[in-house]
Order: C-alpha cells, then sequence, then structure tokens
C-alpha cells in the first residue's frame, strides 16, 4: 500500500509552524530514498486559519479588511493540484518517493517566493515585495524575516535532498483570472482591491495555464522536452497552456534561483484560480473543486511521468 506522511516534518519558529513537508512512498519505495519529485508549494497558506494565526502575532497596525487582499492574492488551489499530481504520479509507478512542501505563511505578509524583503512596482512582470509594505512595525518586521529565513532554508534543504541527488522539482502556483490596474501595494490595498473589482470584468484575462520557464532574455530553463509536452497535453484536455505569457522567471523569486541551479529539473508553473474552484469568490475563503484539480493535473501527471521514466 501507498504510504503517505502528512506530515513528515513541521518547520517552526517561535512555536508558529511555517512549513511542513509531506512524504508519499509508494509500495515498493525504499523508506530511506531520497525524493524522486519534490512540489513546493510557497505560497501554500491558503487557508483563513493561516491568515488568522500569523495575523494574531503581529503588532500592526494594518489596513482595515486586509484579509481581502489575502484571499484574492493567495495561490487557492495550488496545493490540492500538488497532491493530487503527486499521488497519480506514485500510482502510476509505485516505486517512487515524492516529497511535498506547504508553506503555512501567508504572502500577504512576507513572500516565501521572494529572495529577499524588497521589491517594486508591479507591471512588465514586477514581482510584489517579499515583506509588504504596510509592515510598519520594527518588530513584526524583524519577526517576518525571521519566518522568510527559516522557510528559505529549510525549501533549499529538500531542493538539495531531491535535486541534489538528481530529482525533479515542481512548483505550482496559481493567479486571479485577470490582471487588474493596481501599480502598486501600500496601505490603500484594501480601497484600491475595491475599486478595480468593481469593474472586474473589463481587465484583461490570463491564460488558463502559464509555464514560468523562460528568463526575460528567452532562455529556457526546463528538463528537455518538458514544455512541448505539457502545452501539447493541454491542449488534447482542452486547455490552452503557453510559456511566459504572464511572468517569466523573475530574478527576485526563489523560484528563479533553484530553477537556476538546477536549470533541467525544476518547473514553475501558474494555472488560473477561477477554473479550480467551486466557485469564485475573490473577497471570500473558496472551496477547490476536486474534478478541476484532477482535470489540470492529468497533463502534469502524464508529462512528470513521462520525464522520471525517463532519468
Amino acid at each position: 500500500m501507498n504510504r503517505f506522511e502528512l506530515p513528515s516534518e513541521l518547520a517552526l519558529v517561535e512555536g508558529l509552524t511555517i512549513a511542513a513537508v509531506s512524504v508519499l512512498r509508494g509500495a515498493a519505495a525504499p523508506v530511506d530514498a531520497a525524493p524522486d519529485l519534490l512540489i513546493e508549494v510557497p505560497h501554500g497558506a491558503d487557508r483563513r486559519v493561516h491568515y488568522d494565526a500569523l495575523f494574531a502575532r503581529l503588532r500592526g497596525p494594518f489596513p482595515t479588511n486586509l484579509h481581502w487582499f489575502f484571499h484574492v492574492n493567495t495561490d487557492v488551489g495550488a496545493w490540492p493540484l500538488g497532491v493530487q499530481v503527486a499521488r497519480e504520479l506514485v500510482e502510476a509507478d509505485p516505486h517512487r518517493t515524492i516529497a511535498l512542501i506547504r508553506s503555512h505563511i501567508p504572502r500577504t505578509f512576507i513572500d516565501c517566493n521572494r529572495r529577499g524583503a524588497g521589491g517594486g512596482e508591479l507591471g512588465a512582470g514586477g514581482m510584489t515585495a517579499g515583506l509588504a509594505p504596510y509592515v510598519h512595525d520594527p518588530e513584526d518586521q524583524a519577526f517576518l524575516l525571521r519566518l522568510h529565513a527559516a522557510y528559505v532554508e529549510f525549501a533549499t534543504r529538500w531542493y538539495e535532498r531531491t535535486c541534489g541527488a538528481g530529482g525533479l522539482a515542481l512548483s505550482p502556483h496559481t493567479y486571479a483570472p485577470r490582471t487588474v490596474g493596481i501599480q502598486r501595494i501600500d496601505d490603500e490595498i484594501v480601497e484600491n482591491l475595491a475599486r478595480v473589482y468593481a469593474v472586474e470584468d473589463t481587465w484583461p484575462l490570463r491564460p488558463e495555464v502559464d509555464l514560468i520557464t523562460v528568463d526575460a532574455n528567452g532562455q529556457r530553463f526546463a528538463p528537455e522536452g518538458l514544455v512541448p509536452s505539457l502545452i501539447d497535453g493541454y491542449a488534447r484536455a482542452g486547455i490552452t497552456a503557453i510559456e511566459g505569457g504572464t511572468y517569466t522567471l523573475h530574478p527576485a523569486t526563489l523560484g528563479a534561483l533553484f530553477t537556476e541551479r538546477w536549470p533541467s529539473q525544476v518547473l514553475s508553473l501558474e494555472v488560473r484560480r477561477d477554473l479550480l474552484m467551486r466557485a469564485w469568490t475573490p473577497f471570500e475563503e473558496m472551496e477547490p473543486d476536486p474534478a478541476s484539480i484532477a482535470r489540470f493535473a492529468g497533463p502534469l501527471v502524464a508529462a512528470l511521468d513521462h520525464q522520471l521514466r525517463s532519468r
């Protein structure tokens, strides 16, 4: 029987869980095997309980109704998508071991997919800051930076354990369906969100799946043959996937750091969040739809299964 150890390891900082690793071992996998695949979800803190747990530890003050920003900007669906991929891959080959990292730090306060605290304006592929600009209290800033440093160390160790041993890594993300007209994250973020979402349907629609596999110069970092295989597989499933449509591998991100370090072993991608949900309710907690999760996982499973068998 396949064994899902959930979780097998926790990362704690000052009594707060910042990340958890779950390990799925096939029935024929050695108990001490290095992972064949690491699935890292740096924006896995997608439930209101994650937000409330960290919010309760901070001094503030913060913008009123900041939880609106949390709900609209967190990667709901990325974690169950990763779990679905892991389960299907181990069912396809019970000799496999797959590790899954889930961050418990809401990106509303500090972003676990950033190399540091900085960040600039949005637009033209720009990234939100690592440390949110509306975090003004020095003790809050120091605490959040300690959480971030611990997460980076934790994730890096698992990438070393997996990619360093020849395995692959997948980092699934989900993004809001439209690119809305907010150029900067600041203390007025909640008011600005209310303004742009009042006319949500007027903003440009994002791709259904976007593979984050090229840098700003167009150089591709991905396992050989994986990108065309995924684009074709999604097309057969009636899903449009493109490469580098919304984001490139931005140097501010940890995803880019890991991809550049293991250039033929890491894949990051975005899936349009509304397509994975039972209902799109941007300012409220959303529930993933299992059938939609399975639909978007299928082409990933097929492409990664081929990659793992060929290594």
